[in-house]
């Protein structure tokens, strides 16, 4: 394969690539792109080309710019590979972000370099309404979603490479939530007695469970028998409907043991709630959600949260979010010495690095507690260990005192003891 290049206009290269002739025809067939830049990056262009070409992993350009190929990728892959909230959040990004600022970009021709000035006026200019720029966290969010799109296109042959793995996102910082105290856990429970939602409170404090899973429980997922409850589906809200959909992934599928104070009161809650049922003339059955309207319906999460917010500031609480009684339990669990492993399976983590990765910072003491814990277990062998070392250190003072004698007094040590020894044997 042979290539050239040739200025068109200024800033503006064609690529001309001689791929032979036709062994029928006898036709030359010559591929041409436009490539803008310097003529430096026309050059690289065509030496990148050439190197496809002869490996087979050449992939023809396409017409199609990146707005057009990000839209066709939210409808035709992120809607069926994510769950639907994953699947609005990526919608949305890509609509009032992404698309904006580079969708006009042929898909080929995106370059490094664009992304990287993208994200660097994101940090500063970023927002919508123009009162200055997007979070580290939010850019680091659109990063992961340009990567994603790019490394599909990839695999269906648009593009050659991921450009976005040549670029560097923002770092964000690490996010500092709140929790409550254990001083303030009595006084919470004692004020959501006075609220209807307090068997779901009491719930989501014992057990870390997500809003969305509470609200999809059903009493089928609760086995009074072995105290515990399975989190097999998730009430989700879009556009003021409310649908049952899967977990967010498959560890989120998931056991939790329930305190036995907690099994009580459920059970309590669903005598009373059966009761109400019957009035109505509706009895409830397997499929009824543990957390619900009188007549059955989904509680909304919206009124949720507001009712959560107003019970915290009657109490003379600080404020914390709903997702944050998810925290206080993980982080209640950790200090009193409940395994890692154990809190990341509650919580439906991933692995047990995450569980850690994101409590480590909220428990100062468990590295300090570990240290405590090496020393006891080791403790035995550490005396012994220190004895030894005491002996060797009087040995070595003796022995540094005699060679720092003068040699004639160091004889004369030598005659004495060689005398005891004489006498003593």
């Amino acid at each position: 394969m042979k290539g050239h290049v040739r200025q068109r206009s200024k800033g503006t290269w064609s690529i001309v690539i001689d791929a032979g002739r036709d062994p029928e025809t006898g036709k030359r067939h010559q591929q041409w792109h436009t490539i803008k830049g310097t003529k430096r990056d026309a050059e690289r262009a065509l030496r990148e080309m050439l190197h496809s070409l002869e490996t087979g992993a050449y992939v023809k350009p396409s017409r199609i710019s990146v707005g057009e190929y990000l839209k066709q990728w939210c409808h035709s892959y992120a809607m069926m590979h994510t769950s639907p909230r994953t699947a609005e959040s990526y919608q949305s990004e890509v609509h009032r972000h992404l698309i904006p600022a580079l969708g006009a970009i042929p898909l080929c021709q995106l370059q490094p370099q664009q992304v990287q000035s993208y994200y660097a006026h994101a940090l500063t200019k970023g927002r919508v309404d123009g009162k200055g720029g997007l979070s580290a966290r939010t850019v680091l969010y659109q990063h992961r979603i340009l990567s994603e799109a790019l490394s599909h296109a990839v695999k269906m042959g648009l593009v050659v490479r991921n450009i976005t793995k040549a670029v560097d996102p923002p770092r964000p910082k690490r996010t500092r939530f709140t929790t409550l105290s254990i001083d303030d856990i009595p006084k919470f429970l004692e004020a959501a007695r006075q609220t209807p939602y307090c068997v779901l409170f009491s719930t989501a404090l014992g057990t870390g469970m997500r809003l969305g899973e509470l609200l999809g429980l059903r009493w089928c997922d609760v086995d009074p028998g072995s105290g515990s409850l399975y989190v097999v589906q998730s009430l989700y809200k879009r556009r003021r409907v409310c649908q049952f959909i899967e977990p967010k992934s498959a560890h989120s599928r998931r056991q939790i043991a329930l305190p036995s104070s907690l099994t009580l009161l459920l059970h309590q809650h669903g005598a009373k709630q059966e009761a109400q049922r019957i009035l109505l003339g509706k009895p409830s059955n397997g499929d009824s959600l543990v957390f619900a309207y009188a007549d059955g319906r989904p509680l909304d999460p919206g009124t949720v949260t507001h009712a959560f917010a107003r019970l915290l500031k009657e109490a003379g609480l600080a404020h914390i979010r709903f997702h944050d009684l998810r925290h206080t339990h993980a982080t209640l669990m950790l200090k009193s010495d409940v395994h890692p492993k154990i809190v990341s399976e509650r919580l439906g983590h991933a692995s047990v690095a995450f569980t850690l990765d994101t409590y480590s910072h909220v428990v100062p003491g468990l590295q300090e507690a570990a240290a405590a814990r090496f020393d006891r277990i080791l403790e035995p062998d550490v005396s012994k260990m220190l004895a030894k070392e005491s002996e060797s250190s009087e040995n070595l003072a003796e022995h540094e005192q005699f060679e720092s004698e003068p040699p004639g007094t160091r004889t004369l040590n030598r005659l004495i003891k060689s005398q005891l020894l004489f006498r003593l044997s």
